[in-house]
Protein backbone atom coordinates (compact mmCIF):
# COMPACT_ATOMS: atom_id res chain seq x y z
CA UNK A 1 0.00 0.00 0.00
CA UNK A 2 2.41 2.78 -0.93
CA UNK A 3 -0.01 5.35 -1.18
CA UNK A 4 -1.29 4.89 1.99
CA UNK A 5 1.98 4.55 3.85
CA UNK A 6 3.06 7.99 5.93
CA UNK A 7 -1.61 8.91 5.58
CA UNK A 8 -2.88 10.55 8.35
CA UNK A 9 -6.33 9.27 8.31
CA UNK A 10 -8.81 10.05 10.86
CA UNK A 11 -11.60 7.85 11.25
CA UNK A 12 -14.95 8.26 13.16
CA UNK A 13 -17.33 5.55 14.43
CA UNK A 14 -14.01 3.91 14.45
CA UNK A 15 -14.40 1.64 17.57
CA UNK A 16 -16.41 -1.53 15.60
CA UNK A 17 -17.61 -2.94 12.37
CA UNK A 18 -16.48 -1.11 9.01
CA UNK A 19 -14.49 1.63 10.96
CA UNK A 20 -12.91 -0.79 12.92
CA UNK A 21 -11.84 -3.19 9.98
CA UNK A 22 -10.56 0.15 7.92
CA UNK A 23 -8.45 1.36 10.71
CA UNK A 24 -6.59 -2.09 11.25
CA UNK A 25 -5.82 -2.33 7.97
CA UNK A 26 -4.56 1.51 7.21
CA UNK A 27 -2.32 1.11 10.06
CA UNK A 28 -0.93 -2.06 8.54
CA UNK A 29 0.08 -0.65 5.27
CA UNK A 30 1.46 2.52 7.25
CA UNK A 31 -1.33 4.84 8.25
CA UNK A 32 -1.14 6.71 11.33
CA UNK A 33 -4.46 6.15 12.22
CA UNK A 34 -6.70 8.86 14.43
CA UNK A 35 -9.78 6.72 15.67
CA UNK A 36 -12.61 8.98 17.14
CA UNK A 37 -16.33 7.08 18.73
CA UNK A 38 -18.34 7.26 21.62
CA UNK A 39 -17.42 4.12 23.21
CA UNK A 40 -14.06 5.12 24.65
CA UNK A 41 -12.91 1.91 25.52
CA UNK A 42 -12.73 0.53 22.78
CA UNK A 43 -10.79 2.55 21.07
CA UNK A 44 -8.19 2.37 23.94
CA UNK A 45 -8.44 -1.13 22.98
CA UNK A 46 -8.08 -0.87 19.23
CA UNK A 47 -5.34 1.91 19.28
CA UNK A 48 -3.59 -0.81 21.93
CA UNK A 49 -3.95 -3.81 19.29
CA UNK A 50 -2.49 -1.67 16.43
CA UNK A 51 0.45 0.25 18.41
CA UNK A 52 1.06 -3.47 19.73
CA UNK A 53 1.26 -4.84 16.07
CA UNK A 54 4.02 -1.86 15.37
CA UNK A 55 0.80 0.63 13.59
CA UNK A 56 0.51 4.19 14.47
CA UNK A 57 -2.43 4.82 16.31
CA UNK A 58 -4.12 7.52 18.88
CA UNK A 59 -7.45 8.22 20.05
CA UNK A 60 -10.37 10.49 21.52
CA UNK A 61 -13.80 10.14 22.46
CA UNK A 62 -15.86 11.75 19.34
CA UNK A 63 -19.40 12.39 19.30
CA UNK A 64 -20.24 13.06 15.82
CA UNK A 65 -23.79 15.14 16.95
CA UNK A 66 -21.41 17.89 18.40
CA UNK A 67 -19.70 19.81 15.62
CA UNK A 68 -17.13 20.50 18.50
CA UNK A 69 -15.80 16.95 18.54
CA UNK A 70 -15.23 16.69 14.95
CA UNK A 71 -13.40 20.39 15.26
CA UNK A 72 -11.54 18.56 17.86
CA UNK A 73 -10.77 15.00 16.13
CA UNK A 74 -9.21 16.94 13.62
CA UNK A 75 -7.29 19.43 15.35
CA UNK A 76 -5.93 16.59 17.21
CA UNK A 77 -4.82 14.65 14.35
CA UNK A 78 -2.76 17.66 13.29
CA UNK A 79 -1.29 17.98 17.21
CA UNK A 80 -0.12 14.37 16.46
CA UNK A 81 0.61 14.10 13.30
CA UNK A 82 1.43 17.45 12.04
CA UNK A 83 -1.27 16.92 9.40
CA UNK A 84 -4.91 15.48 8.09
CA UNK A 85 -5.13 13.67 5.24
CA UNK A 86 -7.80 11.61 4.93
CA UNK A 87 -11.41 11.66 6.95
CA UNK A 88 -13.33 8.88 6.93
CA UNK A 89 -16.80 10.09 7.72
CA UNK A 90 -17.79 6.61 8.89
CA UNK A 91 -20.10 6.61 12.17
CA UNK A 92 -23.50 5.96 11.27
CA UNK A 93 -26.80 4.42 13.20
CA UNK A 94 -29.70 2.43 11.54
CA UNK A 95 -32.60 1.84 13.66
CA UNK A 96 -34.95 1.11 10.75
CA UNK A 97 -38.80 1.00 11.24
CA UNK A 98 -42.10 1.54 9.21
CA UNK A 99 -43.01 5.10 9.41
CA UNK A 100 -46.43 3.82 10.46
CA UNK A 101 -43.93 2.88 14.04
CA UNK A 102 -43.80 6.85 14.14
CA UNK A 103 -40.74 6.24 16.15
CA UNK A 104 -39.42 10.22 15.33
CA UNK A 105 -36.80 10.05 17.65
CA UNK A 106 -34.44 7.76 16.02
CA UNK A 107 -35.80 9.48 12.69
CA UNK A 108 -33.95 12.23 14.55
CA UNK A 109 -30.72 10.17 15.46
CA UNK A 110 -30.29 8.94 12.02
CA UNK A 111 -30.32 12.44 10.41
CA UNK A 112 -28.20 14.16 13.77
CA UNK A 113 -25.74 11.26 13.21
CA UNK A 114 -26.04 9.83 9.70
CA UNK A 115 -25.92 13.34 8.12
CA UNK A 116 -25.48 16.11 10.41
CA UNK A 117 -22.47 14.04 11.44
CA UNK A 118 -21.07 14.44 8.01
CA UNK A 119 -22.17 18.18 7.84
CA UNK A 120 -19.73 18.65 10.94
CA UNK A 121 -16.80 16.44 9.51
CA UNK A 122 -16.83 18.21 6.94
CA UNK A 123 -16.97 21.32 7.96
CA UNK A 124 -13.68 20.40 10.31
CA UNK A 125 -11.91 18.97 7.74
CA UNK A 126 -12.17 21.20 4.67
CA UNK A 127 -10.20 24.22 5.90
CA UNK A 128 -7.85 22.19 6.79
CA UNK A 129 -7.67 20.41 3.50
CA UNK A 130 -7.69 23.81 1.71
CA UNK A 131 -4.87 25.58 4.12
CA UNK A 132 -2.97 22.17 2.91
CA UNK A 133 -3.86 22.29 -0.73
CA UNK A 134 -4.69 18.74 -0.77
CA UNK A 135 -7.18 15.69 1.27
CA UNK A 136 -9.56 13.56 1.02
CA UNK A 137 -12.98 13.02 2.33
CA UNK A 138 -14.24 9.53 2.23
CA UNK A 139 -18.03 9.10 2.76
CA UNK A 140 -20.00 5.97 4.00
CA UNK A 141 -23.16 5.91 2.24
CA UNK A 142 -25.03 2.80 1.98
CA UNK A 143 -26.78 0.48 -0.95
CA UNK A 144 -29.80 1.04 1.20
CA UNK A 145 -29.81 4.90 -0.98
CA UNK A 146 -29.59 2.87 -4.44
CA UNK A 147 -32.52 0.86 -3.70
CA UNK A 148 -34.76 1.96 -1.61
CA UNK A 149 -37.20 -0.55 0.50
CA UNK A 150 -39.58 -1.14 2.83
CA UNK A 151 -39.17 0.19 6.58
CA UNK A 152 -35.66 1.89 5.75
CA UNK A 153 -37.26 5.36 4.19
CA UNK A 154 -35.49 7.71 6.91
CA UNK A 155 -32.30 5.52 6.90
CA UNK A 156 -32.23 5.72 2.95
CA UNK A 157 -32.77 9.57 2.99
CA UNK A 158 -30.37 10.31 5.21
CA UNK A 159 -28.08 8.01 3.12
CA UNK A 160 -28.87 9.99 0.11
CA UNK A 161 -28.41 13.22 1.83
CA UNK A 162 -24.74 12.75 2.26
CA UNK A 163 -24.91 11.19 -1.42
CA UNK A 164 -26.08 14.43 -2.77
CA UNK A 165 -23.86 16.68 -0.16
CA UNK A 166 -20.50 14.59 -1.28
CA UNK A 167 -21.24 14.85 -4.90
CA UNK A 168 -21.89 18.44 -4.55
CA UNK A 169 -18.20 19.14 -2.67
CA UNK A 170 -16.59 16.87 -5.34
CA UNK A 171 -17.75 19.34 -7.92
CA UNK A 172 -16.48 22.21 -5.84
CA UNK A 173 -13.48 20.17 -4.45
CA UNK A 174 -11.58 21.34 -7.39
CA UNK A 175 -8.08 19.55 -8.23
CA UNK A 176 -6.31 19.43 -4.97
CA UNK A 177 -9.30 17.53 -2.85
CA UNK A 178 -10.90 14.08 -3.45
CA UNK A 179 -14.20 12.81 -2.66
CA UNK A 180 -14.84 9.55 -2.34
CA UNK A 181 -18.37 7.58 -1.07
CA UNK A 182 -18.35 4.21 -0.47
CA UNK A 183 -21.86 2.21 -0.51
CA UNK A 184 -21.78 -1.36 1.57
CA UNK A 185 -24.55 -3.53 1.52
CA UNK A 186 -25.17 -5.99 4.50
CA UNK A 187 -21.65 -6.33 6.47
CA UNK A 188 -21.38 -8.39 9.49
CA UNK A 189 -21.51 -5.44 12.03
CA UNK A 190 -23.37 -4.56 15.17
CA UNK A 191 -26.01 -2.68 12.80
CA UNK A 192 -28.97 -4.79 14.11
CA UNK A 193 -28.29 -3.70 17.92
CA UNK A 194 -29.30 -0.37 16.82
CA UNK A 195 -32.64 -1.51 15.60
CA UNK A 196 -36.03 -1.35 17.88
CA UNK A 197 -38.50 -2.72 15.81
CA UNK A 198 -38.41 -6.50 16.37
CA UNK A 199 -39.87 -7.62 13.58
CA UNK A 200 -37.75 -5.45 11.25
CA UNK A 201 -34.52 -6.54 13.85
CA UNK A 202 -35.31 -10.28 13.24
CA UNK A 203 -35.18 -9.85 8.85
CA UNK A 204 -31.67 -7.73 9.43
CA UNK A 205 -30.60 -10.73 11.58
CA UNK A 206 -31.90 -13.46 9.53
CA UNK A 207 -30.08 -11.41 6.23
CA UNK A 208 -27.04 -10.72 8.09
CA UNK A 209 -26.66 -14.65 9.22
CA UNK A 210 -27.36 -15.48 5.62
CA UNK A 211 -25.23 -13.73 3.16
CA UNK A 212 -23.49 -10.77 5.00
CA UNK A 213 -20.46 -9.79 4.27
CA UNK A 214 -16.99 -8.85 6.87
CA UNK A 215 -16.03 -5.01 7.30
CA UNK A 216 -13.03 -6.39 5.92
CA UNK A 217 -14.42 -6.34 2.51
CA UNK A 218 -15.37 -2.54 2.82
CA UNK A 219 -12.13 -1.75 4.85
CA UNK A 220 -10.27 -3.19 1.28
CA UNK A 221 -12.65 -0.79 -0.94
CA UNK A 222 -11.64 2.00 1.00
CA UNK A 223 -8.16 1.77 0.90
CA UNK A 224 -7.97 1.37 -2.68
CA UNK A 225 -9.84 4.41 -3.06
CA UNK A 226 -7.12 6.32 -0.47
CA UNK A 227 -4.08 4.36 -2.36
CA UNK A 228 -4.38 6.08 -5.48
CA UNK A 229 -2.29 8.59 -6.49
CA UNK A 230 -3.11 12.07 -6.28
CA UNK A 231 -4.53 12.81 -9.88
CA UNK A 232 -7.02 9.82 -9.42
CA UNK A 233 -10.34 10.33 -7.56
CA UNK A 234 -12.48 7.31 -7.29
CA UNK A 235 -16.18 8.70 -6.65
CA UNK A 236 -18.47 5.97 -6.01
CA UNK A 237 -17.53 2.49 -4.78
CA UNK A 238 -20.57 -0.37 -4.27
CA UNK A 239 -19.61 -3.16 -2.49
CA UNK A 240 -22.26 -5.82 -1.58
CA UNK A 241 -22.86 -9.18 -0.95
CA UNK A 242 -23.10 -11.28 -4.52
CA UNK A 243 -26.03 -12.99 -2.65
CA UNK A 244 -27.89 -9.92 -2.02
CA UNK A 245 -30.81 -8.26 -4.15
Amino acid sequence: MSGIDGKVVAITGASSGIGEATAVLLAAGGAKVVLGARRADRLEALAARITSAGGAAVWTRTDVRRREDLTALVAFARQEYGRLDVLINNAGVGPISPLDELRVDEWDEMVDINFKGVLHGIAAALPVFRAQGAGHMVNIVSTAGLRIVPNQAVYAATKNAVRTVSEGLRQEAGADLRVTMVSPGYVGTDFADSVTSPGVRAQIVASQQAFAIPPEAIARAIAFAIEQPADVDVGDIVVRPTAQA
